[in-house]
C-alpha cells in the first residue's frame, strides 16, 4: 500500500522514450568531467577567485588583497583550479599572473550568478 506522497508509475514500459535516453547516453569521462566542473563551482573561494580572473588577469598577491585571504591559501586554491584546467599562468620576471582557462566554464559561472542575482532580486535582496 502507496503511503500519501509516494508516487506510482504507470506500469508501462515506454520503448521510444528508453530507446531516446539510451542513445544519448553520456560517457563516464563526460560525467566525471561534469561532476568535477560542478565541485570546483561549488566552492565559495574558487566562484570567487574565477569571478575575479574572468575581469583580468591577477597575480597571487593581488588575489589575495581582493579576498581578503592569505597568499597560501589562494595559491592553494589555484592550484587545484589548475589541475582541472581552468585556470592558467604567466611569468613575467618573479611575478606569475594567473587568468580563466575555460571559457565554457565561465561562461556557466556567469549564468550561475546571473541566476543567483536574478533570485535574489526577487526576495527583494540587494546585489
Amino acid at each position: 500500500m502507496l503511503g500519501i506522497n509516494q508516487e506510482m508509475c504507470c506500469d508501462v514500459i515506454h520503448q521510444e522514450a528508453i530507446d531516446e535516453c539510451t542513445e544519448q547516453h553520456l560517457t563516464e569521462s563526460v560525467v566525471e568531467g561534469v561532476s568535477e566542473t560542478f565541485k570546483a563551482l561549488a566552492d565559495p573561494t574558487r566562484i570567487r577567485i574565477l569571478h575575479n580572473l574572468s575581469k583580468r588577469e591577477l597575480c597571487v598577491c593581488d588575489l589575495a588583497e581582493v579576498l581578503r585571504m592569505t597568499q597560501s591559501a589562494v595559491s592553494h586554491q589555484l592550484r587545484y583550479l589548475k589541475a582541472l584546467r581552468l585556470v592558467k599562468n604567466r611569468r613575467e620576471g618573479n611575478t606569475i599572473y594567473y587568468r580563466h582557462d575555460d571559457a565554457h566554464t565561465m561562461g556557466l559561472l556567469q549564468m550561475a550568478i546571473d541566476h543567483a542575482s536574478h533570485i535574489n532580486d526577487d526576495k527583494g535582496v540587494i546585489k
